[in-house]
């Protein structure tokens, strides 16, 4: 495994842009200026948690049926959230759908 600027191993870095959503996602493309994998998978955390998030809390606004619909999306949200932590992990550079090339063409 190749390290990155931060002395990290890089599928450990890549797990950790995932660990608190976009936060770490921000905090990981601010501090790795050269990795390309791991500022790939800092850029599809921050593009994929902070939108599902913002949508999520303003859904959730909407009577009875938007705390469902705020749910169900908290759900989709843990089931992203672990299966990129585990692909990153892996060293695999594993694009989401849409958001996964809009991260590539950022990190380019």
């Amino acid at each position: 495994m190749e390290k990155t600027s931060m002395g990290l191993e890089e599928n450990i870095a890549g797990l950790l842009c995932y660990v608190l959503g976009w936060l770490t996602g921000i905090v990981f493309l601010v501090l790795e200026k050269e990795n390309k994998f791991v500022r790939f998978h800092a850029m599809q955390s921050i593009a994929t948690f902070l939108p599902l998030m913002i949508i999520a809390w303003i859904i959730g606004w909407i009577p009875f049926i938007g705390i469902v619909i705020s749910s169900l999306i908290g759900i989709l949200s843990l089931i992203l959230w672990l299966i990129l932590m585990f692909k990153a992990y892996q060293g695999e550079m594993y694009k989401l759908p849409i958001v996964g090339d809009f991260a590539e063409a950022q990190t380019k």
